[in-house]
């Protein structure tokens, strides 16, 4: 945080984090949620949205990667751009950006322009290849980063190509949730020596630390270099995926002895095969008998059977039913805002409460208020007439 300021609670925040100021300059992805996760944990997240908005991106008004942010348009190009930037930067504790390298710097908003107005700042940089690198300069999505980090090549089958996760695994675990820890370790530091930093966090270094016990794993000799051959990679006959009769899935774990023994027996296997689960040459005998007990039965009937067990089993639900489940909606996993069911803000705290506070932010209507809170110059904003009116991103 810059000198002149002094932390407060913005009225309305909740969660550990209230105080803290984070400039977003707006892109897509792991940046967004990375300042969401700041945001739903009380920080006054301020979301420098381009005109025009992103070349990529749904409707404004259902993006609830924007949810608990307040939106500014600033056009960086502009000859006054880079100088409103750095007045937020200035009064900030945390700037996040997912330029390709070095487009910051060209823009006039890099970290040796913010720090020579903040010292005290934290510049959260999230990039799919890092800062340097052979790759550093080149564009780049999810899949392709978690290829290269042998993340990929482990999820699927033996015989099939790789399974493409969504893009959890890359952007989200490896990119946001990374940078996130990052920030929070430079914010202590800064706090208690007075000094910024900047935060490199390259999917590629984060998806491949995600994998840390899989190579020590395979160091020992207990994890196979191929997909579908191990224990936790589906290879196993109890920790994987099995089709219904109603073609829906349960899931399997039931990778310790008591746990097993209880899903054999739930499952129906009879007892001559219970000694194949510590039998490799086995495997696929109880592998094909377990696949033809959940063929025997429904997807809700299974979980009938396995219900109040400790048989390691559940059903595979879809987005739009999971929700409903009893545990998920009983622990309130899920919440609805302004119409869209969404995940609650995570983890929890017991001193100081998160909420989903406002629905996502729409482009640039926030301006005035971020310009009274922070203590902007009144002549900060741009005139009206250059910003978006809010009506046009929400269209009913």
């Amino acid at each position: 945080m810059s000198e002149a300021k002094t932390p407060t609670r913005t009225p309305g925040t909740e969660g550990p984090l209230a105080g803290v100021r984070v400039v977003e300059l707006a892109g897509i992805g792991p940046g967004p949620f990375a300042a969401m996760l700041l945001a739903d944990l009380g920080a006054d997240v301020v979301r420098v949205d381009r005109p025009g908005g992103p070349g990529l991106g749904i409707d404004p008004a259902h993006d609830v990667t924007n949810r608990n942010k307040r939106s500014v348009v600033v056009d960086l190009k502009a000859p006054d751009g880079p100088a409103r930037v750095l007045d937020l930067a200035e009064r900030a504790d945390v700037l996040i950006e997912g330029y390709r390298p070095g487009v910051a710097e060209r823009l006039g908003v890099g970290p040796g322009d913010c720090h020579a107005r903040n010292p005290r700042l934290v510049y959260g940089r999230m990039t799919g290849w890092g800062q340097e690198g052979p790759l550093a300069d080149r564009a780049g999505h999810d899949i392709g980063y978690i290829a290269l980090t042998g993340a990929l090549g482990m999820i699927g089958g033996p015989d099939a190509p790789p399974a493409v996760p969504a893009n959890l695994l890359g952007d989200y675990a490896g990119g946001s949730l990374y940078l996130v820890v990052g920030i929070l370790a430079a914010l202590h530091h800064a706090r208690e020596n007075g000094t910024g930093q900047v935060v490199d966090a390259a999917i590629v270094d984060g998806t491949a630390h995600l994998s840390t016990m899989i190579h020590g794993m395979l160091a020992a000799g207990s994890w196979q270099d191929r997909r579908g051959a191990n224990l936790l990679d589906g290879g196993c006959p109890f920790y994987g995926t099995y089709e219904t009769a109603d073609g829906r899935y349960m899931a399997v774990g039931a990778l310790e002895p008591q746990f097993y023994a209880e899903f054999m027996r739930l499952l129906g296997i009879p007892d001559d095969l219970a000694p194949a689960r510590d039998d490799l040459a086995r495997w696929p005998e109880l592998r094909e008998a377990v696949a033809a007990r959940f063929k025997s039965r429904t997807r809700d009937e299974w979980t009938a059977v396995f219900a109040d067990s400790d048989a390691c089993t559940a059903p595979v639900l879809s987005l739009r039913e999971a929700p409903h489940h009893p545990h998920l909606a009983a622990r309130a996993t899920f919440t609805e805002h302004d119409g869209i069911t969404q995940p609650a803000p995570a983890p929890r705290f017991s001193a100081t409460p998160t909420a989903v506070r406002t629905g996502p932010a729409l482009p640039g209507a926030g301006t005035e208020a971020v310009v009274r809170d922070w203590g902007l110059a009144p002549d900060w904003a741009p005139p009206p007439a250059s910003r978006p009116d809010p009506a046009v991103h929400n269209p009913q």
